[in-house]
């Protein structure tokens, strides 16, 4: 197999600039596209684009399968006559370099509450759009729309603490449901969302760009998947888990990581050939064209932790799906354009898994200055991976050499042949020339930002996910050094 030697950048939309207090899919994102296709790069690495829930983590989402109504732009809806210019007026004072979720939701709920009246005010120039959507997207849409609806009625409470016959999804109480007009509304901001990312990713394409998104390997227990499937979890006659996700403890914590989704009966999906799985990665294909599969490691053998523990150090370890879920995969889909996340514990079964399906794994340079023989030091790389200055859940490069042990500063400094200043773009430099056929950097390190521009701490709730670049930090002068640096580490990729 020929791996196409091509570059990209990480950047959830969330970062992009704009005026309405958090980065969209309008102007700025085509802006953006623009930028990055200038650079010779040809790939844009994105975060899961669901819809966000409590703690605005994108690996916490209402829904495997829905998208994010607070990318849905402003501008655009002003556009195709969904807002008027009089609507954006009392556009309140944002900061540019962060996302305030809390005013920012606010802010945006009121706009799409605002074109949705102009739509039912004048249905015409998009009824036929939205009724196609419905239908073709019916199979999650009308269990997540129903979802979002009652949640909205009860106040916002996860659904384990909804009246009964709505818990267990009795016929009658769902009958009822259905007749709220909130049900057509949340529907209604899916279709918005998902005209303009549909748009915005063909504009990539023609550009030269492809995405790369992220499945998270479970889902939130408070979301449409696992309360309209709960015969595909483990969830008890109540409909409460009785074992949840997490790693058990290691270096990095003590007492092991909680992370507290429900897991998967794999037997019951074997039964019907993966078909949720399958529908699932068939749904993230059409909004991205490579995903990164989250905790890789889980699909040949993932830590169970019973319900109600206050940490993971009591669990045990069961085994995945494995072979048999890949193979279903790829007989419905075809190749696998995915990459595996294999990070963490990595036991030899989850590398026969990765390799018998040709899988790129991925590299972190960050974590290769432990010694010499690391594996995440680019000498030791393979063609076939994924290599990355660091990832969303690190520090920046420059925010983790200010906290790394004397020893590990000492080796970067040596092995780059770099002073503390000019680290990022040294090892950008290293990773680059690497064999690896697939180079990523954070937004962040390419703009040499400190910890002040870290994307996400793992483990703390509250703070995280909301830098955006400025949009003056887009300039000509570092699209340039982009560009030199893909073109002579032979990165510029196939246009």
């Amino acid at each position: 197999m020929h791996l196409q030697r091509s570059a990209g950048v990480l950047l959830h939309p969330t970062s992009l600039p704009g005026l309405d207090g958090i980065g969209d899919v309008g102007p700025q994102a085509y802006r953006w596209i623009d930028w990055l296709a200038a650079t010779g790069c040809t790939l844009w690495q994105v975060l899961p684009l669901g819809p966000t829930g409590f703690g605005d983590s994108p690996y916490q989402c209402f829904s495997a399968f829905a998208g994010n109504p607070f990318l849905v732009s402003p501008e655009l809806l002003l556009q195709d006559g969904l807002l008027a210019a009089a609507d954006l007026d009392d556009r309140p004072e944002f900061p540019a370099d962060r996302v305030d979720f809390g005013p920012v939701i606010h802010w945006k709920l009121k706009l799409l509450d605002r074109a949705y009246e102009r739509y039912l005010a004048n249905p015409a120039p998009l009824q036929g759009q939205f009724e196609s959507f419905r239908t073709q997207e019916s199979s999650w849409l009308d269990d997540f729309a129903l979802f979002m609806s009652i949640k909205e009625a009860q106040g916002g409470v996860a659904w384990e603490h909804w009246p009964q016959p709505l818990r267990r999804r009795e016929p009658q109480a769902l009958q009822e449901a259905r007749q709220s007009e909130a049900v057509q509304r949340h529907a209604f901001r899916q279709f918005l969302f998902f005209k303009q990312w549909t748009a915005l990713r063909e504009y990539a394409h023609a550009k030269g760009v492809r995405i790369v998104g992220d499945i998270p390997i479970f889902v939130a227990f408070d979301s449409a998947d696992a309360w309209s499937h709960p015969e595909l979890f483990y969830l008890d006659e109540e409909r409460k888990p009785t074992i949840v996700a997490g790693v058990p403890p290691d270096y990095f914590s003590p007492t092991g990581q909680l992370w507290g989704n429900p897991l998967y009966r794999w037997e019951a999906h074997a039964q019907s050939n993966y078909a949720w799985w399958i529908e699932r990665m068939r749904a993230t294909l059409q909004q991205v064209d490579i995903i990164r599969l989250d905790h890789f490691r889980g699909f040949a053998g993932y830590w169970a932790v019973p319900y109600g523990n206050p940490t993971a150090e009591i669990g045990e370890w069961q085994p995945g799906p494995g072979k048999p879920f890949l193979d279903a995969l790829q007989q419905a889909l075809g190749d696998l354009p995915i990459i595996a996340e294999d990070l963490g514990l990595i036991t030899p079964d989850v590398i026969v898994l990765r390799d018998s399906f040709d899988l790129p794994g991925m590299r972190i340079f960050q974590f290769g200055f432990g010694s010499p023989q690391d594996p995440f030091l680019p000498h030791h790389y393979v063609r076939n991976c994924v290599a990355y200055t660091g990832t969303h859940d690190n520090d920046t490069v420059l925010g983790w050499y200010k906290t790394a042990p004397k020893k590990e500063q000492d080796l970067a400094r040596k092995y780059l042949n770099a002073t503390a200043r000019n680290l990022p773009w040294e090892m950008i430099r290293s990773l680059w020339g690497s064999v690896a056929h697939r180079v990523v950097v954070p937004m962040q390190d390419l703009l040499s930002l400190g910890t002040e521009a870290r994307m996400n701490f793992p483990g703390k709730l509250g703070g995280n996910w909301g830098w955006r670049v400025l949009d003056e930090q887009l300039t000509d002068e570092l699209c340039k050094k982009l560009l030199e640096l893909n073109t002579i580490c032979d990165r510029l990729g196939a246009k």
